[in-house]
């Protein structure tokens, strides 16, 4: 696939999936060996991932996904993102405050023959937590 294919891929990712609600684009894109390398390596990953989507729409109900920039080279696609949504259910213990909330994410991902295979990702998860009136202590 060329770097414009593969950028299509992963804008219909985020655009069907993380913020279209719909998990089966994501068991459609992410290959069955998909591996999410943030953290520790989960192999497996594929399922988890779609549960945390799950889990984020569940507190947030009108989560959003709004891309920023693309960027691709070779394999590689870099896609820098804000999330937002207002906080209307219980969410990493927090219950719901009704804030509107917005964070940044940077996350990179590798396509092979048409599905993503591999998943980096850096989050403003301090900037998070602070809208969501978390204790210091746990940002």
């Amino acid at each position: 696939m060329s770097k414009e294919e593969n950028k299509a891929l992963v804008r219909r990712l985020v655009e069907e999936w993380q913020a279209g609600h719909r998990p089966d684009v994501a068991r459609e894109i992410l290959a069955d060996d998909f591996v999410d390398r943030t953290g520790p390596v989960e192999y497996g990953a594929k399922e988890a991932g779609i549960g945390w989507f799950s889990y984020l729409w569940q507190a947030f109900p009108d989560f959003t996904v709004q891309i920023k920039l693309q960027i691709a080279e070779g394999d590689m696609v870099a896609t820098l993102k804000t999330f937002s949504g207002t906080h209307r259910g219980e969410f990493l213990g927090i219950p719901p405050t009704g804030e509107h909330v917005a964070f940044d994410v940077f996350d990179m991902l590798r396509v092979r023959d048409g599905q993503v295979v591999e998943h980096w990702n850096v989050q403003d998860d301090a900037a998070l937590m602070k809208q969501l009136g978390a204790p210091e202590r746990d940002r």
